[in-house]
């Protein structure tokens, strides 16, 4: 039986060489998937997929990194993935049901959720640093893969800034903590302001610093969470109890755009051509 040719991808290719090999071996539709928040010890944790479309009509101007962006350059390229991708997907884990399920867990899920969730079916999936099990589709685990394919980088500007926006929202809601600048991460600002007032119910409790300032370290990570609230700074409810589904996953976000014409030209018969 003869095999086909290697697809050989170059370093210097581009962030969309990855995409566009795929694509020449027939692979049309590749997602891409990646989080914002995993290193937070408050706030959610935020997974995004997108799919954007073959040729140049999929070419972003200033996509990258979602963390290599100014916040304004993010709010632009966000705009221009909603408008261009083929569809995409926002998932958002609150941080009781980080501490619940613990983050790695809620991390896949996330990802598993928002790739399931759009609404045209990807054919290969490229995912930021591991792979995602439970998928009917091949995918591959790339290292830094939103500074190496444009479908991650997309994904992670949506994550990116939807997280932040939500934490925007929360810094009104829970002031003192600074959650509008530093976005829930442990800065010295955000360190100091835990041990000042102690955490708020949308801190993870689950976390090791978290649980010192609460008093609560000597227990197991997952029973940390206090049953009602916590800190000093209580407040409103909290997103996922205003959607009616506490303790629960909330998908925020979900878009689809026409599907254009299959590309004619280069981007169609090379290496072994469409399957």
């Amino acid at each position: 039986m003869l095999t086909p040719p290697r697809t050989v991808v170059r370093r210097d290719g581009g962030l969309y060489a990855l995409e566009r090999a795929l694509q020449r071996r027939g692979f049309r539709h590749v997602a891409g998937a990646d989080e914002a928040g995993r290193g937070a010890c408050a706030g959610p944790l935020v997974a995004a997929a997108a799919v954007l479309p073959e040729g140049r009509r999929g070419e972003i101007d200033e996509l990258a990194d979602s963390k290599l962006l100014t916040p304004a350059a993010r709010e632009r390229v966000y705009d221009e993935v909603v408008a261009r991708a083929l569809a995409y997907a926002v998932v958002v884990i609150p941080a009781e049901e980080v501490d619940g399920r613990g983050l790695h867990v809620c991390n896949l899920a996330a990802m598993r959720r928002a790739l399931a969730s759009l609404t045209t079916r990807p054919e290969y999936v490229l995912t930021d640093g591991f792979g995602v099990d439970g998928l009917d589709v091949p995918g591959l685990a790339v290292w830094k893969g939103d500074r190496v394919a444009a479908c991650v980088a997309a994904a992670s500007v949506l994550a990116k800034v939807t997280r932040d926006r939500i934490m925007v929202e929360l810094d009104g809601r829970y002031p003192g903590y600074g959650f509008a600048e530093h976005k829930g991460y442990i800065t010295p600002e955000h360190t100091a302001a835990l041990r000042e007032r102690g955490p708020c119910r949308e801190h993870r409790f689950s976390y090791v610093n978290v649980a010192a300032v609460s008093g609560r370290d000597g227990r197991p990570p997952r029973a940390r969470r206090p049953v009602v609230g916590g800190g000093a700074a209580e407040g409103p409810d909290t997103p996922m109890e205003r959607s009616g589904a506490p303790g629960s996953t909330v998908g925020v976000a979900l878009g689809e755009q026409p599907r254009p014409p299959a590309p004619v030209g280069e981007d169609v018969v090379m290496e072994g051509g469409v399957r």
